[in-house]
């Protein structure tokens, strides 16, 4: 183990450009095996695009992604393994039809927020569970189609991820169409939780990642950190060693073994790890790909009332409007509204319509069955390179060594979730630890998800 003996206000052992979730990861990594780490952030907190904004009392994500409790990476990350995850209500409601329809009720009945912490949702429960939302889909019964997608969803649950990513590869549409499964099964359930779970409403997306998505669905339970987004960041900071991350650092120029910024002048260091986003890392890096981008618009309200949906996530099938996923958030996590208040968060992917408000609250209308007339809009976030885009082919563990002391990290090196962020910032700090003749700290060996 390296005992790093400088670690001062112009030197680090390894400066890592963004105070995203990889590059905190990368930073927890790197400390835990003694190397001496400086964070460097533009913006004026860390967490990158898990932003969360306080409006009178009210905690509104700018993206909103949703997390499963079995991403291996919050059970074996210091500092994430006991943040309090709020659950939704099992399974979903799907609007088909012109109705709600309450699906997987069954699905991961362990689920309390004390074992969403320790992240011991039971596969086989959960597959049986989403064997239950395929029968609650189909209309009249059809054997057939549904030991067709139970079987489907049962090899996805169990599956070893090396066979699960061996599988032929091609865009989610494309493989939905291949695998037989039923029309009205395909179009009233997996279009539109795909939809919400890659932020992908074209499902371009390659479909090695959807089977990611659905068998972290499968397996776990859909969450949001307790307090918004930002307390995920927010916890991973604030468990370093003072004085890691510094932020409202504007960075210049950068090179292995110096960054120039703003505020400091030149710092020195021996490894560089460029941890933004893609577009901001090419910048620094030229020549660095970027790929396309999901973007994604969330809007937040607050009713008089809350709809009668509980917890649950509302997905849209029918295509009668911009949301593709809704929830009451303040009935899912009541620490993100004002005791007594309501706080009704909406996501729309793609380009937003005009007259985007309007539009919303109609639609919502639909969806919940209440009117929103009376609904006051909070705030509206929109992100353009939101999500990035992983059409086929897809790498799914992009190098994140450059060269001997130049690394890339984020979920454009990965897959485009929270947890192939933050694996990411693992995979570089163990490449930086390699080059450095050192032995990464131990841990638990976990496999890696979506």
């Amino acid at each position: 183990m390296l005992i790093s003996t400088a670690h001062s206000a112009d030197h680090a052992d390894v400066v890592i450009v963004g105070a995203g979730v990889a590059g905190l990861a990368a930073a927890h990594r790197l400390t835990s095996a003694g190397v001496s780490v400086s964070v460097l952030e533009a913006a004026p907190r860390p967490g990158g695009r898990m932003a969360t904004e306080d409006v009178d009392g009210f905690r509104l994500d700018h993206v909103g992604r949703l997390l499963t409790t079995s991403y291996p990476e919050l059970r074996r990350m210091a500092g994430l393994d006991t943040m309090p995850l709020r659950l939704f209500s099992p399974g979903v409601l799907v609007h088909s039809g012109g109705r709600l329809q309450r699906t997987g009720e069954t699905v991961c009945r362990t689920g309390e927020p004390g074992s969403a912490r320790r992240g011991s949702p039971n596969a086989r429960r959960g597959v049986g569970g989403a064997f239950t939302v395929a029968r609650a889909l189909v209309n009249a019964p059809r054997p057939l189609d549904e030991a067709r997608l139970g079987a489907s969803l049962a090899r996805l649950g169990v599956m070893p991820l090396e066979r699960l990513t061996s599988r032929p590869e091609r865009s989610v549409e494309a493989a939905l169409t291949a695998r037989g499964l039923p029309v009205r099964t395909v179009s009233g359930f997996l279009r539109p939780l795909l939809s919400a779970l890659l932020c992908d409403p074209e499902l371009t997306t390659s479909s090695r990642c959807a089977d990611l998505a659905l068998r972290g669905y499968a397996r776990g339970r859909m969450c949001v950190p307790e307090g918004g987004a930002a307390s995920l960041p927010e916890r991973l900071a604030a468990s370093l060693p003072p004085g890691t991350v510094l932020t409202g650092v504007r960075v210049k120029d950068a090179s292995i073994s110096r960054v120039s910024t703003e505020e400091y002048g030149e710092l020195s260091c021996r490894a560089l790890v460029l941890a933004t986003g893609a577009r901001q890392a090419a910048e620094l890096l030229p020549g660095l790909r970027v790929p396309e981008f999901h973007p994604v618009t969330v809007l937040h309200h607050t009713a008089p009332v809350a709809p009668p949906t509980g917890a649950a996530l509302v997905l849209d099938a029918d295509g009668g409007g911009p949301v593709a996923y809704t929830a009451v958030m303040s009935e899912v996590d009541p620490s993100r509204a004002p005791r007594g208040r309501v706080l009704v968060s909406s996501t729309v992917l793609g380009t937003p319509p005009p007259y985007l408000d309007r539009t919303v609250r109609a639609h919502l209308a639909r969806l919940y069955g209440v009117p929103t007339d009376d609904w006051e809009l909070l705030a509206v976030h929109h992100t353009p390179d939101a999500v990035p885009a992983m059409p086929p082919p897809h790498d799914l563990r992009r190098p994140v060594r450059v060269l001997a002391g130049l690394y890339v990290c984020g979920d454009h090196r990965d897959t485009s979730t929270v947890q192939g962020a933050l694996f990411s910032g693992r995979r570089a700090a163990d490449a930086i630890l390699t080059d450095l003749a050192l032995h990464p700290p131990t841990s638990r060996p976990l496999p890696s998800a979506a």
